[in-house]
């Protein structure tokens, strides 16, 4: 089973996406998990995505794309994913298109959340985290902009 799910920060993505990759026996892929893997064992790659955290910086389509191919190349993703954080630009869906080979993912769960919850969700996240950039408006300047300009269209989504 070949699964996206889908929804702002704080919404509860990473929590739904555990149980539903345990029931359905598939690999929870999450680009957060990708990037501390990547970081942690200082590939190439999380070596180029350091570079960009480091300057506050979104990283680049291309690395986050390569973290996901090598991730879904291996033998547990072979049978299915559940795929968290990725697509979210129409370039990732694009890259995520070819990576499936035209194989198409069998749902797309998209999860949506009172704008307030989710602030508070976030904040409360940040708090227990030492996150002291990730102030309100911090917060809620980011979710705009995200709605704006960086949220993927699901009708772009690989299809058959």
């Amino acid at each position: 089973m070949r699964l996206l799910i889908m929804g702002p920060p704080g919404a509860g993505k990473g929590t739904q996406a555990v149980f539903i990759a345990k029931h359905f026996g598939i690999p929870h892929v999450s680009t957060g998990d990708l990037f501390r893997a990547n970081l942690a064992q200082n590939t190439p790659l999380g070596q180029e995505a350091k570079k960009f955290m480091d300057a506050g910086e979104y990283v680049p389509d291309s690395v986050t794309n390569g973290m996901v191919r090598d991730r879904l190349k291996e033998a547990d993703a072979k049978v299915g994913f559940l795929l968290d954080g990725y697509p979210r630009t129409v370039a990732q869906v694009l890259e995520l298109d070819g990576m499936l080979s035209g194989k198409n993912l069998d749902k797309v769960i998209v999860l949506t959340a009172d704008t307030d919850e989710v602030v508070g969700r976030l904040l409360n996240r940040a708090q227990e985290q030492g996150r002291a950039d990730d102030t309100e408006d911090v917060i809620r300047d980011r979710k705009s902009t995200r709605l704006n300009s960086s949220h993927t269209d699901i009708s772009r989504m690989p299809s058959s």
